[in-house]
């Protein structure tokens, strides 16, 4: 009965709806063009604005002919070696590969099978929570949103540390590894709090295993018989591994430079990454592309019928259809041209997973869509750089396929891009703190004080 009171902190009283009215001081938007602003540190036309260097990745998406940019396909290197190769290495291999790549991003170079294993123990002894820490932390507090509790975990984990501010190199890197190494646990850990508490479900807290690899003990935590296939898990290997890294201009890990800029400490500046990482427009995009299906699969009777399915996308780009937000979710990106490559590698193997898991019929409806969304994009909109499926238009579509709740989409994301945080935040430390505070011009025009009795 208490839980259905109404919530008085969370209350947006009549008082306070009149005061927000007030709240409506836009900037003119032809300050932007007169002053050159770079909104979202990018150009008008859509490139990006240089903020930076780092040497951990890579991202080619257009080539230059005659001194004229022109779209190439897409291509993402880990510290110079390209990602299709990394994930060939692995596959033809048949190893498991985030840990591998954890530690080129890390480093800078590709471990010996001695390094890799010594690496790969160092994770299992990590993957340790401390005494009581689920107990107290976790489970006193579940919160509906698993990405608060994650960064709510990881600034208490500061209370643990004895050297929680030292930032000298080999104290942040274990501190880094150590977050590497729990994220996991600590993300599995806030759904189990949340499923048992805030909707009633058995609780299953298992020990995570040193014996298996990062996305195993994924699978292993969550599953109420920890069980899984050799398939699943590697498909969900591959999806971190292709997470794990996308340059530093993204929001989350340029946040990352930034808050690291100023000296302060791992946990603050992961933290914040993962608040940055939260947002619908950053990390969040897979739920959208998922959501996006599940009503286009309620209003497109027949998903074979390719006019159906192109009414439909017409719709979303007409604000008649899903959120009315006029976007197709998946499509596009904003570096990405004519293809990215994460998506191109994910989508070789998604098919297999469909036919393990029985749905072949979803998966054409997935290729159909891509397919006709790029047709229906470049007739409706005004495309400079060409348009193609990004990494979350199928990583949502497997993580589905996985039996992985909604709850722990940006989570995954988080468990994954954790490793080039680190990165960049031990580059940012190496390089001496460059990133300081961004330039910002005052245009608000002067006034005079009016004493209170007088206004």
């Amino acid at each position: 009965m208490v839980k259905d009171m109404p919530n008085k902190f969370s209350e947006v009283t009549p008082e306070i709806k009149e005061l927000a009215k007030k709240c409506n001081k836009k900037i003119d938007e032809e300050l932007f063009a007169k002053y050159d602003v770079k909104r979202g540190l990018r150009k008008r036309n859509g490139e990006g604005v240089l903020a930076g260097l780092t040497d951990i990745s890579m991202i080619n998406a257009y080539t230059m002919i005659d001194r004229e940019v022109v779209p190439c396909e897409g291509k993402l290197y880990y510290r110079g070696i390209d990602i299709e190769d990394i994930v060939k290495g692995f596959i033809e291999e048949d190893r498991f590969g985030f840990e591998e790549t954890a530690y080129l991003l890390l480093f800078g170079e590709l471990p010996n099978k001695d390094e890799l294993k010594q690496f790969e123990g160092m994770l299992g002894e990590y993957r340790q929570l401390p005494t009581n820490f689920v107990r107290d932390i976790i489970m006193k507090a579940p919160s509906r949103d698993m990405m608060n509790t994650l960064a709510r975990s990881v600034l208490t984990l500061f209370s643990y540390d004895d050297n929680a501010s030292d930032i000298s190199l080999p104290n942040v890197l274990r501190q880094c590894i150590q977050l590497i190494a729990l994220f996991p646990v600590l993300s599995v850990y806030a759904y189990q709090a949340y499923n048992h508490y805030e909707r009633g479900e058995s609780l299953f807290i298992h020990l995570p295993d040193p014996e298996l690899s990062t996305a195993e003990n994924i699978l292993h935590l969550l599953r109420p018989d920890s069980k899984y296939t050799k398939l699943e898990a590697k498909l969900l290997d591959m999806a971190l591994v292709l997470h794990a890294e996308h340059g530093g201009g993204n929001n989350s890990t340029f946040t990352t430079h930034v808050v690291s800029s100023s000296g302060t400490d791992t946990y603050s500046a992961i933290a914040a990454a993962l608040c940055s990482l939260k947002g619908p427009k950053h990390g969040g995009a897979n739920i959208k592309v998922v959501q996006m299906f599940d009503d286009l699969k309620a209003n497109v009777k027949d998903w074979s019928n390719e006019d159906e399915i192109r009414e439909y996308l017409l719709k979303l780009l007409n604000r008649e259809a899903f959120d009315k937000a006029g976007l197709i979710y998946g499509m596009g990106h904003a570096v990405y041209s004519l293809s990215d490559p994460r998506s191109k590698i994910l989508s070789r193997f998604v098919k297999q997973l469909s036919e393990e898991k029985g749905r072949e019929e979803e998966y054409h409806l997935y290729t159909t869509v891509e397919r006709l969304a790029k047709q229906v994009i470049g007739e409706k909109r005004k495309i400079y750089k060409g348009v193609s499926a990004n990494i979350d238009f199928y990583s949502g579509f497997i993580y589905s396929m996985l039996g992985l709740p909604h709850q722990l989409y940006t989570p995954l994301f988080a468990i994954a891009r954790i490793v080039g945080w680190s990165a960049h935040r031990m580059e940012e430390l190496m390089n001496g703190n460059r990133i300081i505070r961004p330039a910002y011009k005052a245009v608000a025009p002067r006034k005079e004080y009016t004493p209170i009795n007088d206004r």
